[in-house]
Order: C-alpha cells, then structure tokens, then sequence
C-alpha cells in the first residue's frame, strides 16, 4: 500500500489564520504530527477524534522516520504541520525527499508567513510604489545553518528596499551593525515583533539606529521577526493599478489622465506608461483582441 503525507502551512500562530486547505488535511488525517514549540494548540480542534496526534518538538528526523514508514505500509495519511509556510525555513525538503523514497504520495499545504502576518499587524504594504518594489527574505549569517557564499545580510542591504530578517534577533547587535554597514540609515524605520498573532505576541517599532537596544529591552532572542526599510514609514504613492490612466484587459483607460501618467514618466525620465508592444494608445487598451482570462497577471497588473 502507499499512503500520502501532506505538508501543512499552520501559519503565523493564530488558528484562524489556516487556510480553508489545511483545515480540510487536518481534518482527514489519520496522524497528525506538529511541533508544539511551535504550532499553535487550536490548529489540533480540526484533527479527528480518533486520528493519531504527535508532538514532533522533541523528536529528530529519526523519531519522525518511523510514522511515515507505517503510513507507506497501512496506507495512512500523515499531516505534518509545520509553523508559518513549509517553504521558507521549514526543513521540508530533506522531508520530501525521504517520504518519496518510501513511494509516499506527498503534497504542500502552503501557509500565511511571520513576514506578512507582522505587516498586516502594523497595517503596511511592504512594496510602497516608488519607494520599495522588492521583499528581501534572509537571515543572519554565522548561524547553526551555514549561509551559501554571497549571502550576506549587508550585502542585501546595500538595495536599500524592505527586508524581513528571520531567526536573527539573538545576536540582534550583529544584525544592527550588518544593516548600517549595508547602507540603511540608522533612522530607517524597522518593526521587531515576537509570536506574531499569539496570544502574547509583541510588536515594537524602532529604527535601525535602536534596533539592538529594542531587542535587548524586551528580552527577545526567539521567535522574533525583523522588518526593515523605508517602507515601513513611507506615505503611500499613487499605485498605476487603479489609475484611471491604466488599462488592462478589463477595463480602458481615460484618455486624459492615460496622457497625465505619461507626461509624469517623461519627467522622471522612464518609459512612456503603456510603450510596448501589446499597447495600442491609440484607444487606450490592450492590442491583443479579447480580454485577459480570469488568472492573468496582465489582467491585473500595472504596465
């Protein structure tokens, strides 16, 4: 027999933040496995009452190793619930590689990540049009997990855009000097912030200037996420998305405010809005005939 082993994304900490997905996995497995260090205990009111539940917090690969074995011969379905998303940080793959070597079937449920959970709590969009249009996700080198060459946090810094900084703030006086060493400003704006939606998470705003010194105050060395950049404290700009001056394959343009956007793009010296090949400016709209489908970035995207 081969059974499945699902890979679920519980989130930041706060049940309610699952997805309609991994509630379903949840619900349908025959073993649940979950890190109470890190797992939020709610996310277990959606497992069976007669499904297997293990604390895999003080098991290694080895202790796990056993479960996805008798899950491959009885035929069982295994969810392993992981905090936040399973892709970032999550020691899956080493995990998808074994349970496939057993002829397991497995899939990836994915999760709400810390990053995005911490800036919903401080209500800011990370990507402020003009100011910050990338998301940098890394962590502090000289870990227990060596960093691959070139990636180090100071290098990321020398961008200038949003970072989010995991599993760094012990060694949050390293992270402040890599930061500064980078190019950011000791008064760009940062976000520390502890348990991201528990029940006693915690949220500080800083700058890079006192960042160390707001760790160090509340006693933070786990658990703890780090955003930086100007973005955090940056006026919003006006977005083209929904602009009356831009088209896409649901809606045309205004004439005169699609002239506005492009008299604004010569000034700053960049491409005229709507310059491609697929633009028709003579009515406005997308050259191609019949409008972007449902799933299509172009649909919804700024040119």
């Amino acid at each position: 027999m081969s059974g499945t082993v699902w890979f679920v994304g519980a989130g930041p900490g706060a049940a309610d933040l699952l997805t309609l997905r991994a509630a379903r996995v949840i619900a349908t497995a025959d073993v649940v496995v979950w890190a109470a260090s890190l797992v939020h205990a709610d996310v277990l009111a959606h497992a069976r009452p007669d499904a297997e539940i293990v604390d895999s917090s003080r098991l290694p690969m080895e202790g796990v190793l056993p479960l996805y074995r008798r899950a491959a011969a009885d035929g069982l379905t295994v969810a392993r619930i992981h905090s936040g998303d399973p892709a970032l940080w999550g020691a899956v793959q080493e995990q998808l590689d074994l349970c496939r070597a057993l002829g397991l079937a497995v899939e990836i449920v994915p999760g709400v990540s810390s990053f995005t959970a911490v800036a919903a709590r401080v209500s800011r969009e990370l990507t402020v049009p003009e100011i910050a249009q990338s998301v940098i996700l890394t962590r502090l080198e000289g870990g227990k997990t060596p960093m691959p060459p070139g990636e180090r946090v100071r290098e990321f810094a020398r961008h200038g855009t949003t970072m989010a900084l995991f599993l760094s703030a012990a060694r949050s006086g390293q992270v402040q000097a890599e930061l500064l060493a980078g190019g950011y400003s000791a008064d760009t704006p940062a976000v520390v912030a502890y348990q991201a939606t528990w029940p006693d998470e915690l949220v500080a705003h800083c700058t890079v200037g006192t960042l160390a010194a707001t760790v160090r105050e509340h006693r933070l060395w786990k658990h703890t996420l780090i955003l930086v950049g100007p973005a955090l404290a940056a006026a919003g700009t006006r977005s083209h998305l929904y602009h009356p001056g831009h088209f896409h394959g649901h809606r045309r343009a205004e004439p005169a405010a699609r002239a506005a956007l492009r008299r604004e793009a010569t000034d700053r010296g960049a491409p005229r809005a709507g310059d491609s090949s697929t633009a028709d400016s003579s009515t406005g709209g997308p050259a191609r005939s019949g409008p972007a489908g449902p799933g299509s970035e172009q649909a919804d995207q700024p040119t």
